[in-house]
């Protein structure tokens, strides 16, 4: 699932999507209200689905896309992101293999000119310990590496529309501590771009502040939870 909102490196991220070695995959990209770049969803035309809305945010277009979505699974790239071509065959028969409900990768970073950095961004400790003592200071998974099943985002209600930035970091807060772990798969199946357009360099301030709101209403239930964890 694809949220779009005026994106010219729209292209990139269908033709990721439409490279992949998992078949089928059902491809849909969530117009926002976009009133630029909207032709390059025509060149893909009868490849994609695509559900078109009045503009109400990333969470809003999340929710749609997810809602609207047929598979067990689902998994959303950003619009200005790239997936790799193994990205959903590897990950999906991790999650099959595992039994996790919901799972994040390792992923690269690259540039606005869709230049990779030589060394991936991954988790150093893959404990869950460790995982939620960070999800408890930052938010460590990148929404674009996630996948989870459909059946998950029902149950947890979908995003929070009244978050416009930090919706997810939410959401994974909110998965743990309903007992659902976060898998971890260790291999970087997602490319990240880095870009001065991009809402979290000019929102950090906003984003900050979402942060600590989030951080203020799940912190005791997430102490809690690591003192359960911590070994005897």
């Amino acid at each position: 699932m694809i949220p779009f909102y005026n994106d010219p490196y729209i292209r990139e991220a269908l033709g990721s999507a439409l490279a992949q070695t998992y078949e089928p995959i059902e491809i849909l990209v969530v117009n926002d209200g976009s009133d630029r770049e909207t032709e390059h969803l025509q060149q893909f035309d009868g490849r994609i689905s695509v559900l078109n809305k009045r503009n109400g945010g990333t969470a809003s277009a999340l929710n749609a896309g997810f809602r609207g979505a047929r598979g067990k699974y689902v998994a959303w790239l950003s619009s200005d992101d790239r997936f790799r071509p193994d990205k959903i065959e590897k990950q999906l028969r991790f999650m099959n293999e595992s039994g996790y409900s919901i799972s994040h990768t390792a992923f690269w970073r690259m540039n606005g000119y869709g230049e990779v950095d030589k060394q991936p961004i991954a988790l150093h400790d893959r404990s869950m310990l460790h995982f939620y003592r960070s999800l408890l200071v930052s938010n460590t998974v990148n929404g674009c590496t996630v996948m989870m099943t459909r059946a998950l985002f029902d149950r947890m209600g979908g995003f929070n529309e009244l978050l416009p930035f930090t919706h997810d970091y939410d959401l994974w807060m909110r998965i743990v501590l309903s007992g659902f772990p976060i898998g971890y798969l260790n291999e970087p199946l997602t490319e990240y771009r880095i870009h001065p357009g991009m809402g979290t360099l000019r929102h950090q301030k906003e984003i900050q502040q979402e942060i600590a709101s989030i951080q203020e209403i799940y912190s005791q239930r997430m102490q809690h939870l690591l003192s359960a964890l911590q070994p005897n």
